[in-house]
C-alpha cells in the first residue's frame, strides 16, 4: 500500500511538472518554419555558443587555483571567505550586472581610476562584459565542485605522497590531475548549460547585432516585433542547444575512482601564492557587492512607486515556486530511491532540456486563442521557476533519500508503516537540512527571475527585477541601485531562513 501511494504521488509530480513543459514545447512546432531562419538568427546562435563556451572555460580555469588554494590553506575567517565567494551563485543575475557596472561600467571604480591615471576607459558592454558577468556568477559553482573534488581525495593518498617525497609537480600529476580530469568536463558542461539560458546578462550587457543571444532574440521577436514564427524558431533552437548540452553533460561525467579513505584530518602547508589567489578572488566578489550596497544605501529613501507591491509579488512567486519545486523533487527522489525506474529521473531532469523563455513562448502560443496570456503571467512565472529549480533540488535530495531508504527500509517494512507516516516520521526529519537548502536555493533563484514576466510585458504586475530594469532604463540609476539592494537582501533572507530552519529541525 505504501509503495503504491508513493508511486501515485510521484506520478502526480511527474505529470504535473512534465506535461505542461511538453505541451509548451509542442505548441512551438506548428508555428516554427525552418525556411525563415535568418542570418541574424544564425549570428545569435554563434554568439550564444561563443559566450557560453568562453564563460564556462574561464570559470573552470580560474576555479582550479582558487579551489586548490582554499583546500590547502587554513586561516581565521576561512568559512566567511568561502561564503563570500559562494554568494554570487544565489545572487540574482540582474544584481550581479548592477554590481559589475558599479565597478567596471562608465563612472565605475575601475574607469575612474583609469581616467585619473590618464588611461583609456574600458567598456563592459559586448562579449567581454557578458563573459565577465557569467564568470562572476558561475565561478563560485565551479570552485565548489572542484573544492569538493579535492576534499574527496583520501587523505591517505596525500600522506603516502608526502612519505614518498613527492614534489608539487608529482603530487599534481598523480593525485590532483586525475580528479580534475574527471570533474572539469562536468563542471564545464553545467556552466555551459547555465550560460546558454542566461537572459538578463545579455539583455543589459549584450544587445546589438554582434552581441545578441538566442534568449535575447526570443525576447525581441515576441516583445517588440511580435514575430511568432521567429520566436518559435528561436525557442526550438534554444531547446535543441539545451538538450545537446544535457546529453554532453551526461556523457562526460566520470567518477574520480579514488575510493574511500579513513577520513583522517590532513594539514597541507599553503603557499604565499595561495593567499594571493584567495585575496584576489575575495576582492573580485566583494567589490561589486560593495558597489551595490554603497549606491543602494545612498538612495534607500528614493524608492520608485509600486516598490512594495513589486516586492510582495516577488516574494509570493519565489516562496510558492520554491515549495512546488521542492515537493515535486521530494516525491520523485523518494520514488527513485525506492526503485521507481528511469521515468522519475527523466521527469525530474526534463526542465534542463529547455529554458524558461522557450517555455514562455510555447505557453503564449497555447494560451493566446483562449485568454490574454498576460492575465496568467504570475501563475506561469511560479510554474516555470519551479520547473527550472526542480533538477537541482532533485539532485540534492536523491542521495539522502537513497541513504535513508537503505538504512530504514527493512524496519519500515516490518512495521507496515503507511507511506505518509514513513514520510513524516522517517524521511522528513532526516532530510530536513537538504529540504531547507533546496527551498532556500529555489526561492533565491525565483526571486531574481527576469524571464517570463519580461517576455509577456505585463506592466501592471512588475516584480523587483522588472522594476529595477525599468527604472534603470529610465536612467534613474540611484533608484535602480536601491531596488537591486533590496532584491539582494530579500533573496539572501529567504535563502537563509529556509536553510536555517531546515538545519535547526534536523534529527540525527
Amino acid at each position: 500500500m505504501a509503495s503504491r501511494t508513493g508511486k501515485i504521488a510521484a506520478l502526480v509530480a511527474a505529470f504535473g511538472m512534465g506535461l505542461p513543459i511538453i505541451a509548451s514545447l509542442g505548441f512551438l512546432v506548428p508555428h516554427a518554419n525552418i525556411a525563415q531562419v535568418t542570418a541574424a538568427d544564425m549570428a545569435a546562435l554563434r554568439f550564444t555558443l561563443l559566450q557560453a563556451a568562453l564563460s564556462a572555460a574561464v570559470s573552470c580555469l580560474l576555479a582550479i587555483p582558487l579551489a586548490r588554494a582554499l583546500f590547502r590553506t587554513r586561516f581565521w575567517g576561512r568559512r566567511a571567505v568561502i561564503r563570500l565567494i559562494s554568494a554570487p551563485f544565489i545572487l540574482p543575475s540582474l544584481a550581479a550586472v548592477m554590481g559589475l557596472l558599479a565597478v567596471f561600467g562608465r563612472g565605475g571604480v575601475v574607469n575612474d581610476a583609469l581616467l585619473a591615471a590618464g588611461g583609456t576607459p574600458i567598456s563592459i558592454f559586448g562579449l567581454g562584459g557578458v563573459v565577465l558577468a557569467h564568470v562572476f556568477l558561475n565561478l563560485p559553482l565551479a570552485t565548489r565542485m572542484l573544492l569538493d573534488g579535492w576534499a574527496a581525495i583520501p587523505t591517505e593518498r596525500f600522506r603516502l605522497a608526502q612519505g614518498l617525497s613527492f614534489d608539487r609537480k608529482a603530487m599534481f600529476l598523480h593525485l590532483e590531475w586525475p580528479m580534475l580530469r574527471a570533474l572539469l568536463p562536468s563542471a564545464f558542461a553545467v556552466i555551459f548549460l547555465v550560460c546558454l539560458t542566461s537572459f538578463s546578462v545579455a539583455l543589459i550587457l549584450g544587445g546589438g547585432p554582434k552581441a545578441t543571444t538566442v534568449e535575447l532574440g526570443i525576447y525581441q521577436s515576441l516583445r517588440f516585433e511580435f514575430d511568432l514564427t521567429r520566436a518559435a524558431n528561436l525557442a526550438l533552437m534554444q531547446t535543441t542547444l539545451c538538450l545537446f548540452a544535457v546529453l554532453v553533460m551526461g556523457a562526460v561525467w566520470r567518477p574520480s575512482g579514488f575510493g574511500a579513505g579513513l577520513d583522517r584530518a590532513l594539514r597541507l602547508r599553503g603557499q604565499w601564492l595561495d593567499g594571493f589567489v584567495i585575496g584576489l578572488a575575495a576582492l573580485f566578489f566583494a567589490l561589486p557587492l560593495a558597489g551595490i550596497a554603497a549606491r543602494g544605501l545612498a538612495g534607500v529613501n528614493d524608492l520608485p512607486n509600486g516598490f512594495w507591491m513589486a516586492a510582495a509579488r516577488s516574494i509570493f512567486i519565489a516562496v510558492t515556486a520554491a515549495f512546488l519545486a521542492t515537493w515535486a523533487a521530494l516525491m520523485l527522489a523518494l520514488a527513485q530511491s525506492r526503485g521507481a525506474g528511469i521515468w522519475a529521473e527523466l521527469a525530474a531532469m526534463l526542465p534542463l532540456g529547455t529554458s524558461s523563455l522557450a517555455l514562455g513562448v510555447g505557453a503564449f502560443l497555447a494560451l493566446r486563442p483562449l485568454i490574454a496570456p498576460q492575465s496568467a503571467v504570475i501563475t506561469l512565472a511560479i510554474f516555470f521557476n519551479a520547473a527550472m529549480a526542480l533538477p537541482f533540488v532533485y539532485r540534492l535530495l536523491l542521495p539522502a533519500c537513497r541513504e535513508v531508504q537503505g538504512s530504514y527500509a527493512r524496519l519500515m517494512s516490518s512495521l507496515g508503516m503507511p507511506y505518509w507516516a514513513m514520510l513524516r516520521v522517517v524521511f522528513l526529519p532526516r532530510l530536513a537540512p537538504m529540504i531547507g537548502f533546496g527551498l532556500g536555493l529555489s526561492a533565491a533563484m525565483a526571486m531574481g527571475d527576469f524571464g517570463v514576466i519580461a517576455l509577456f510585458g505585463h506592466s501592471d504586475q512588475p516584480t523587483l527585477p522588472i522594476l529595477a530594469a525599468r527604472v534603470m532604463g529610465a536612467y534613474q540609476m540611484q533608484a535602480a541601485a536601491s531596488v537591486t539592494l533590496w532584491l539582494i537582501l530579500i533573496a539572501f533572507a529567504l535563502f537563509w531562513l529556509f536553510d536555517h530552519f531546515g538545519g535547526r529541525d534536523a534529527k540525527a
